[in-house]
């Protein structure tokens, strides 16, 4: 593991690519293998569940058994009870190094100007895994593109994918990480097979905790499990101090709407800013899209045109959140912003 983290990684915690377990989701990695082994493999994945969960980790899991074992009917795939792969596997090393002429990874990096993590996947990585599909495979077997997150692909980045979508080559798989897959486009959901991730148990994400050598205080460590939602990155967040102030800061605002006490809203901005808040601010946002997921979700049955107001948020959100990390600058008008539009999308809906 590197010293650096990546931007799709933890601070401090193994990249999902270098994770050898998949503790909590049994039947979701049976599906997979059951469809592998009877040769009806779909061509795309939509790996669907709030954050945190192990999506990414099953997606590189998936990655590293189809390119250490392209054939499906081979005796060590009939005979496999799970997807794991010995880390030594040639094919496992590569995935660790994304050194695998076979796969293709759509991230987030780092933005070479600001020098800090881009807030989507840029549209060029996305071209680059339609030339990997439209090229022959360098080892003769699967041609995987895994993308980690959906929600990160800005509207051309996710139609650059689509043909490749609509007309798949032989032998090719995308693996489509997503925390809230109703606000994919139709037409990729349309195309792709969803398979749904629970929530980790408590015992389950304890033990998550415990197998990447978490040095916590145990009974933190038991309290941050309880209140975590099945959530390892909520776990991590919930023993950090300044962390949890911010997401009750951000909750008790969230709670308010479509009142918005003007001084705690410019106290949360405050606390978000500069290089000193980096933190503050992506758990702002964390908190955010899980409260618009949450309020999205319970009102989708009052109908699509009702909850547009607070489904638009989104998008605003995240095209707020990427011009402020393409021109690096001050955070606090786009969270003073965001705020307010959303109290009045919730007025909106209220009225």
């Amino acid at each position: 593991m590197s010293d650096a983290p990546e931007p799709d990684q933890l601070e401090g915690f193994p990249h999902p690519r270098e994770r050898t377990a998949l503790i909590g989701h049994d039947d979701a990695e049976r599906e997979v293998l059951d469809a592998y082994r009877a040769g009806r493999l779909h061509h795309a994945w939509i790996i669907g569940g709030p954050e945190g969960i192990g999506k990414a980790t099953f997606a590189y899991r998936i990655a590293k058994f189809l390119l250490a074992n392209p054939d499906p009917s081979a005796p060590a795939v009939q005979a496999a009870r799970d997807l794991s792969v010995d880390p030594a596997a040639p094919a496992a090393r590569k995935v660790v190094a994304m050194s695998h002429p076979d796969l293709i990874a759509l991230r987030r990096t780092i933005n070479p100007e600001t020098k800090r993590p881009r807030q989507d996947i840029p549209i060029d990585m996305a071209r680059k895994a339609g030339a990997m599909f439209s090229a022959t495979a360098g080892e003769g077997g699967w041609r995987i593109c895994i993308i980690d997150a959906a929600e990160d692909l800005n509207r051309a980045g996710a139609n650059a994918i689509l043909k490749t979508l609509e007309e798949p080559p032989p032998r090719a798989i995308f693996l489509i990480v997503s925390h809230a897959p109703g606000r994919l486009l139709p037409t990729i959901r349309s195309r792709c097979r969803l398979l749904q991730l629970a929530p980790l148990t408590q015992d389950d994400l304890a033990r998550v905790l415990d197998e990447i050598a978490f040095e916590e205080d145990p009974g933190a460590v038991k309290a941050a499990v309880a209140h975590a939602d099945g959530s390892v990155r909520r776990a991590i967040a919930l023993l950090d101090p300044d962390l949890v102030e911010m997401g009750q800061r951000t909750r008790a605002l969230l709670e308010a709407l479509p009142d918005l006490p003007q001084k705690a809203l410019l106290d949360l901005a405050g606390r978000a800013a500069g290089r000193d808040g980096e933190a503050n601010y992506a758990e702002m946002l964390d908190v955010v899209r899980d409260w618009l997921s949450a309020e999205v979700a319970s009102g989708a049955g009052d109908g699509a045109a009702r909850m547009a107001p607070l489904a638009e948020m989104w998008e605003k959100m995240h095209e707020g959140a990427r011009a402020i990390d393409a021109y690096n600058v001050d955070r606090r008008p786009f969270i003073v912003g965001l705020f307010s539009d959303m109290a009045e999308a919730v007025a909106r809906l209220r009225a």
